[in-house]
């Protein structure tokens, strides 16, 4: 069984698992499936608005699909979201990613 998979069977016993389902976006990612990474993070985030990584992650997935104005609102709404949590390392990350969006 290939790790999606395996994470997917995981899922299934509970499918509101932070880390799992962050996890399938990862995996999603590196099986070269943007849109199903899109997806994924999107329910990251309804699970766990505050998770700063998964905004960074989807902004980068967005910016490689050329989707550049939806990739700068997340990174904003990504950032109000690490200010709220004091998490200035994702902010930074997001300022940067976020000035060099064009």
């Amino acid at each position: 069984m290939d790790r999606i998979a395996q994470i997917r069977a995981m899922l299934a016993a509970d499918p509101d698992d932070l880390l799992l389902n962050y996890a399938l976006a990862m995996e999603l990612l590196s099986a070269k499936q943007p849109d199903e990474a899109l997806v994924q993070f999107d329910k990251v985030i309804a699970i766990h608005p505050a998770y700063s990584a998964a905004y960074l992650q989807k902004a980068k997935v967005l910016i490689d699909l050329a989707r550049h104005d939806d990739a700068r609102s997340v990174l904003r709404a990504g950032i109000v979201v690490a200010l709220d949590r004091g998490d200035f390392h994702a902010k930074d990350k997001m300022e940067e990613l976020l000035r060099a969006v064009r």
